[in-house]
């Protein structure tokens, strides 16, 4: 194949022999006329550069020539040894030029290629006819173009042939297409197998993503029932915290309330007055209904409290006691009705209260009527809905707790002088029992001596057996207002100081015999106002501890401030 620059160098070349020949014409017509010596010599000086130039023109030609030769030598092996098959169609699709790559594509001589129609080595018509509108389309568009087609080489076998393809200028004539032919045979090969692959991929694909969704779906299930599991487990753990802080709180005081020696110790004696209280305990022990009781102090009202839980179908479950006049005006809710965390400055931790803490069990709210008429109405809330709310929260809890109430004020006083509620009286009134003082049921005083005598000698390892006629008839003598606890105290004191086996009571009865009327009890009154505000001055009104009046006057320190409020004794 021709090129170009080659043609036109072989017409430039012609060109300048053509003008040197009718140059040599001109001078051979002006040899004829005579000339000069001079001249002669001047036109052989101008033959001889014409020859050298003419030497220098053709050295350069020569030159040109054989770069020429060269570069289509290096162009020819380059065409026919491409990795790609070359081929030159005219505008019928005419072979016209193929190299060796292209005719070893078609398994067929190059020199039996050239001048046959390309369309006979297309396996299809489809093929055909995508050829023929290629070839149509690139000589419109003058731009390179791309097409597929199948092909039948020599041996039969089929070529997947990928054509581009572009229109040129051959020896200044247009219409022809230079086309390049790559087998793609391999690559659709390839092509088909990737696609085969991917299908099975796909399919594989898709059999594992059932199987992952059924094993997520299932996996979605387990979660489901874990995380149902983790809520029950959860609302389990919390309500075992709930009943373990209870517990904890339960036991707590039970051991605190264990630590406390019953003051009385069961009921005890036969006389008409306590065996009508021991008849209204079996009365009422069995049902669920709020007991109210009235008596002096330091009758017992504790101990009828206790027998009447003990006796309950609630006995299983601890009574919880509070005495309402021991506890400070600013704390005594927080301890009925319990607190959360933050609910006032000091609030550190949450607290159960001791309506929560009696839950499915009773409680024995004692010295009722030193309540604050505030608590009060929500204490009527509990007898009559069974719920609260603790200190800074907002949830009801609902409790199901069996009431007993005590006190030694006269509560219908109370409520005339507008310190306790009517409606919360009514409610607590429902079976009141009035627990006898000491001196009306004096018969019961040798039972109860005997009672005390055996209890502290346990408690101080004495031995002490024998009480004689004489003690037990100075001590049924004694008008004792402060009853059974003041009785308990004598006797302590007794074994205390008794040497010996005989029990020895020094206190002096003198002056509370039987029969001196109300100067004597005004007196006594007076003796204790004084005496009690005597023992505070001395310990700088310090109550509790080790060296508080309570000590000092062998008093529990709730019993010593209902005594200071009796009496009206503050601090100056």
């Amino acid at each position: 194949m021709g090129s170009g620059t080659e043609t036109s160098l072989l017409k430039a070349a012609a060109e300048l022999r053509r003008h040197a020949e009718e140059r040599l014409r001109a001078k051979e017509s002006e040899r004829h006329t005579p000339r000069t010596k001079e001249a002669t010599q001047r036109l052989v000086h101008e033959f001889e550069v014409h020859q050298i130039e003419l030497e220098m023109q053709n050295e350069e030609l020569c030159t040109i020539q054989e770069e020429l030769e060269s570069s289509r030598n290096r162009y020819a092996e380059r065409y026919d040894f491409a990795p790609i098959g070359y081929f030159t169609f005219d505008a019928d699709g005419t072979i016209r030029e193929v190299n060796l790559t292209g005719a070893a594509l078609l398994g067929i001589e190059r020199r039996l290629l050239v001048n046959r129609p390309f369309t006979a080595f297309i396996a299809d018509a489809e093929g055909r006819k995508i050829f023929s509108d290629h070839l149509t389309l690139v000589l419109h568009r003058q731009v390179i173009l791309k097409c597929e087609i199948r092909l039948t080489g020599h041996d039969g076998t089929t070529i997947h042939g990928q054509l581009q393809s572009v229109a040129v200028t051959i020896e200044n004539k247009p219409g022809y297409i230079l086309t390049s032919i790559v087998d793609g045979t391999v690559r659709k090969q390839l092509e088909e197998k990737l696609k085969k692959a991917h299908d099975d991929l796909e399919l594989t694909v898709h059999e594992r993503t059932k199987e992952l969704t059924r094993a997520n779906l299932q996996l979605t299930q387990e979660i489901e029932e874990r995380t149902r599991a983790e809520e029950l487990l959860q609302s389990a753990y919390a309500e075992i915290n709930r009943l373990k802080d209870r517990l904890q709180a339960e036991n707590i005081y039970l051991q605190q309330d264990i630590a406390r020696h019953y003051n009385f110790g069961e009921i005890i004696g036969q006389s008409k007055a306590i065996s009508y209280v021991c008849s209204q305990v079996e009365q009422v022990a069995h049902m669920n209904v709020t007991v109210l009781l009235l008596g002096e102090t330091g009758t017992g009202k504790g101990v009828v409290a206790r027998a009447i839980h003990s006796s309950s179908a609630r006995k299983e479950r601890p009574m919880t006691t509070v005495n309402c006049a021991a506890l400070p005006a600013n704390l005594i809710e927080s301890e009925l009705f319990g607190r959360e965390k933050g609910a006032f400055t000091g609030a550190n931790a949450r607290q159960i209260g001791r309506f929560e803490l009696a839950d499915s069990g009773t409680i024995f709210l004692d010295e009722i009527g030193e309540l604050p008429l505030e608590l009060q109405c929500k204490l009527l809330r509990i007898i009559q809905d069974g719920e609260f709310e603790r200190l800074g929260s907002p949830r009801t809890i609902k409790v199901d707790v069996r009431i007993i109430a005590a006190t030694n004020r006269n509560l219908e006083e109370q409520i005339r002088n507008g310190k306790f509620r009517e409606d919360l009286f009514y409610r607590l009134n429902v079976f009141p029992i009035t627990v006898p003082p000491l001196r009306q049921r004096k018969e019961d005083i040798p039972p109860l001596v005997n009672h005390f005598v055996a209890k502290f000698n346990k408690k101080l390892g004495k031995n002490i057996g024998a009480v004689s006629k004489e003690t037990l008839d100075a001590l049924q003598e004694y008008h004792w207002p402060g009853n059974v606890r003041e009785l308990e105290n004598v006797i302590e004191r007794a074994v205390i100081i008794s040497q010996g086996s005989a029990l020895q009571v020094l206190d002096r009865f003198d002056t509370f015999r039987k029969g001196e009327g109300g100067k004597e009890d005004k007196a006594l009154a007076l003796l204790e106002h004084d005496h009690i505000l005597q023992v505070l001055q001395k310990v700088g009104w310090r109550i509790e501890g080790k060296s508080g009046a309570a000590v000092l006057l062998d008093l529990n320190p709730s019993t010593l401030r209902a005594r200071m409020r009796k009496y009206g004794i503050l601090r100056k």
